[in-house]
């Protein structure tokens, strides 16, 4: 996400940081280049011209000219540029305070509209709501079946009819909700492959009978400027609340996230990655600004972090690392809960400085899967003792984890370099070394 506008804005700070002085030309060089940048990435051109005319009106002040350090400057210039261009602050969901919040979810098929309303689902649910989803999407084949593997996942009840009739499903959908003690209602309305009058009809109606208090707009990101379009279009007909970015996780250039609050004068709300249903985010402006400019993201690392990790089993954990008991089967226990907290590659992108070291190292979420069989084809014995693990023995884990005795012999020796070097980590500032380590690691590929 965002790679290539990053790698560019980077190169375009690099002619500039050096400087002892700014000067007009300096200035106008840099800003071409992120202009060229941001056109590159598929971001609006009313945005791209705004956004670097704006950037050199306050670098042309005299606070930044006379600046001892004019390159930091600029830099924080850019930054707060970024986080005012996508929305300047977090918009949360509007909610009934004192009756059923009915969210109305609407968007072109094939955006990952049915996918986001679990999701979301999932999301409310583990944020203390009891939602219940409405399966109005009643021509495509097999929406509903799709809507209905959600909830069952999620464990949230789906309301659904069998007359094709999106209006009566969701109206009725109400009053189940209401009937079920549920305190949300999530309706998945129905998309086209272009926008229409007759789906544009459907949703206006539907708004109308079910007077949502909120309505998301959910956008494929990697759609670029279309999703843009077709956004504006959407908001003409049902003024919609805010917007929802999925496929973040695709060979995106972020044109769309740049350019649609601009455009549309909406907020984004949330941003989604991947299938998994936990794969969803509320959309922080300055969080993303700062992984844009490759500042990472450590506050929001922390927080899945916390999501996952109990309080009392990280100080069990941290003193095992202290006396250095840490054993292959922590080991294994804490890989589960760093699956459970999404894509490896995403995670890492977090960590401040770690998107350039890991650029040439594929990632996959995958990559764990290989020490995870070796790991479960020990006994519980040579777990706890990796050291008694001899020749034999790891030819026996080998032939029972499809791996080779190199494999076992390489796990084994980044097993005890780890665990040195967690011993070392006192402070989180250095969890970019770990990450780094993770070049190193059997089984990911350069």
């Amino acid at each position: 996400m965002f790679e290539d506008l990053s790698d560019k804005l980077s190169a375009a700070f690099q002619g500039i940081s050096g400087k002892a002085k700014l000067t007009d030309v300096n200035i106008a060089e840099t800003v071409r280049e992120i202009r060229r940048a941001l056109l590159d990435a598929d971001v609006n051109y009313e945005v791209a011209r705004d956004f670097t005319n704006k950037v050199k009106d306050e670098a042309m002040g005299s606070g930044v000219l006379t600046s001892v350090q004019p390159g930091q400057m600029f830099t924080k210039i850019i930054y707060d540029e970024l986080v005012d261009v996508l929305g300047g602050e977090k918009v949360d969901i509007n909610f009934s305070k004192n009756s059923l919040s009915v969210i109305l979810i609407a968007g072109l098929q094939g955006s990952g509209k049915t996918t986001f309303v679990g999701k979301l689902a999932k999301y409310l649910k583990d944020n203390n709501k009891t939602p219940m989803v409405a399966a109005a999407d009643v021509y495509r084949p097999a929406a509903v079946e799709q809507l209905k593997t959600l909830a069952a996942q999620v464990g949230v009840p789906v309301y659904s009819i069998e007359a094709k009739d999106a209006v009566r499903v969701a109206k009725e959908a109400v009053d189940a909700a209401k009937k079920a003690a549920c305190d949300v209602l999530i309706i998945d309305t129905a998309g086209r492959l272009h926008v229409d009058e007759e789906m544009m009809n459907e949703v206006a109606k539907i708004k109308e009978i079910v007077m949502p208090s909120e309505t998301l707009f959910v956008v494929d990101s990697m759609t670029g400027q279309d999703a843009v379009n077709t956004a504006k279009e959407f908001h003409n007909r049902i003024n919609f609340d805010g917007v929802v970015l999925t496929k973040l996780d695709g060979d995106t250039r972020g044109g769309a996230a740049l350019s649609i609050k601009t455009v549309v004068k909406k907020p984004i709300k949330f941003v989604s990655t991947g299938e998994k249903l936990d794969a969803l985010s509320p959309f922080y402006p300055d969080r993303m600004a700062q992984r844009i400019l490759g500042m990472g993201d450590v506050v929001s690392l922390v927080e899945k972090a916390q999501e996952q990790f109990d309080e009392k089993e990280a100080r069990k954990l941290e003193k095992k690392i202290q006396s250095n008991s840490f054993t292959l089967e922590d080991f294994y226990e804490q890989l589960q809960q760093i699956k459970k907290m999404g894509s490896l590659t995403d995670l890492l992108s977090m960590v401040p400085g770690m998107g350039k070291t890991l650029k040439d190292v594929d990632i996959d979420d995958g990559a764990f899967k290989p020490i995870e069989a070796i790991i479960n084809s020990m006994t519980q014995h040579e777990r706890q003792s990796p050291e008694i693990i001899n020749g034999s023995r790891k030819r026996r884990i080998a032939d029972g984890s499809g791996t080779s005795v190199r494999d076992i012999n390489e796990l084994l020796k980044q097993f005890e370099q780890m665990k040195k070097m967690m011993k070392t980590m006192s402070k989180f500032s250095k969890m970019g070394r770990a990450a780094q380590g993770l070049k190193n690691m059997p089984f990911m590929k350069r």
